[in-house]
C-alpha cells in the first residue's frame, strides 16, 4: 500500500481524469486499485490510498507519458508519497 497526496486545481476535473486515463497508465504499472480522500481542512489537497508496491509507483512516476496526465488532471506540483511511521495490530 502507498498513501500518497497532491494539490489539485478543481476536484471534479481531477476526478474525471483520475478515474480514465489515470486508472489506465497505473495499471500498466501494476496498481491493483486506490481509494480517493479530500482533505478536510485544504479543499485543494488530495489523498490517495493505492494498492501498489514501491516498485510498481517508482515506475509509474518515472514514465516519461504521466506528466502530461497529471497536467490534464490539474495537479498543482508532483505527487508525494508519505513515508511509512509504523504498523500495528489494532
Amino acid at each position: 500500500m502507498i498513501l500518497a497526496t497532491t494539490k489539485v486545481e478543481d476536484f471534479d476535473r481531477f476526478l474525471k481524469i483520475f478515474s480514465t486515463k489515470g486508472a489506465e497508465k497505473r495499471k500498466q504499472h501494476g496498481s491493483k486499485g486506490s481509494t480517493v480522500f479530500r482533505d478536510p481542512i485544504e479543499d485543494d489537497r488530495v489523498w490517495v490510498i493505492f494498492d501498489w508496491d514501491e516498485k510498481g509507483w517508482q515506475s509509474f512516476v518515472s514514465d516519461p507519458e504521466v506528466p502530461p496526465i497529471l497536467k490534464e488532471a490539474g495537479h498543482i506540483g508532483k505527487p508525494q508519497a508519505a513515508k511509512l511511521g509504523g504498523k500495528y495490530n489494532a
